[in-house]
């Protein structure tokens, strides 16, 4: 079994930014130490509990600050950019990191209508082009795009003899068949989304074509993990994280609350529902019973890599976690 991280950067409720990037880069360099495969940063905006707003910058401090570690985006907000540009700052990571450096994409809108607007300067562009940008970065990348397209004699630079892998962030079979059919690997969201899964990914390989990115299909699955010594102390944990994510489904203030504050609180019984639909998305527990879980679901989803989410408000409780996450598969790079 293969493990990863995903991070997202929030930020607890005592803390700011720059503290939280800060934590962003010790949190990689041990994840390194323990032997997980892969460290990728998120893209949000206009959010003031996410710090992770630039993965192409954060992918060239981690990358300067550890050794052997895959970097990544999970993922560029392909919609709102031109692929010839993402092309030519990936190639570039790549110059400087080579063989470390992952291409995540994703089709999110990255936000509000305006907020999206404002990413694009003000340009409205199509969700539905996204096959296409797809199609188009790859191109890019490999040097591939047909004689007919009209950027073919657009090179992207600088020229390398190995290009960054494109990663296909998704949670629709429709999303699972871009992926596949441009050959490219795919991640599924079960933390944002746990139900289809199975379809998705049986999309996905059933739908795979070779191309000059993969010869096989590749896959991976994200989800939240709260690994404690005891269940008990997990759950309390996972409290913070609970209520983080009752909040940013509400869209209201995405900073990890203290378990204190969260403890102090009422729910409604419809907030109650949602805080337990939202741990259909999580596995929470002692490393034993996050094992046995994740061991069911590489069954099920049948992939041998999960990229690991944590939000929870202590930071070095998290780092414990994924401590304990390494310790009970023995994870070896």
């Amino acid at each position: 079994m293969k493990l990863s991280v995903l991070d997202q950067a929030p930020i607890s409720r005592n803390s700011d930014a720059k503290e939280t990037l800060n934590n962003t880069l010790k949190l990689a360099r041990i994840t390194e130490e323990l032997g997980y495969t892969r460290y990728w940063v998120a893209e949000h905006h206009n959010t003031n509990g996410l710090a992770s707003t630039s993965p192409e910058v954060l992918i060239t401090r981690i990358a300067s600050h550890t050794d052997t570690i895959r970097v990544g985006s999970g993922g560029v907000l392909l919609p709102q950019y031109s692929p010839y540009k993402v092309a030519e700052n990936f190639k570039t990571l790549e110059a400087f990191f080579p063989d470390r450096i992952d291409l995540g994409v994703g089709r999110s809108p990255g936000g509000s209508q305006t907020t999206r607007l404002a990413l694009t300067d003000s340009v409205n562009k199509s969700l539905r082009d996204f096959p296409r940008q797809l199609a188009d970065l790859q191109g890019f990348l490999h040097n591939t795009l047909p004689k007919e397209h009209p950027y073919r004699m657009v090179k992207a630079a600088p020229r390398l003899e190995s290009v960054p892998p494109i990663w296909v962030l998704g949670l629709s079979e429709r999303g699972a068949q871009n992926a596949a059919e441009l050959g490219l690997g795919f991640v599924f969201g079960h933390f944002i989304k746990p139900t289809n899964g199975q379809a998705v990914m049986e999309a996905y390989r059933n739908s795979f074509q070779s191309s000059p990115s993969l010869d096989q299909p590749e896959t991976m699955v994200c989800i939240f993990v709260v690994c404690a010594d005891t269940q008990e102390e997990a759950e309390e944990l996972a409290l913070s994280q609970d209520k983080w994510l009752l909040s940013v489904g509400k869209g209201a203030d995405t900073k990890v609350p203290s378990i204190e504050e969260v403890k102090n609180k009422k729910f409604s019984d419809e907030e109650l529902n949602e805080i337990k639909k939202n741990r259909d998305r999580c596995i929470i527990g002692t490393p034993e019973k996050v094992k046995k879980e994740l061991m069911r679901l590489s069954e099920f989803y049948q992939t041998d890599e999960f990229m690991i989410i944590t939000n929870i408000y202590e930071f070095e409780a998290k780092v414990h976690s994924y401590r304990l996450l390494a310790e009970v598969f023995d994870i070896e790079r």
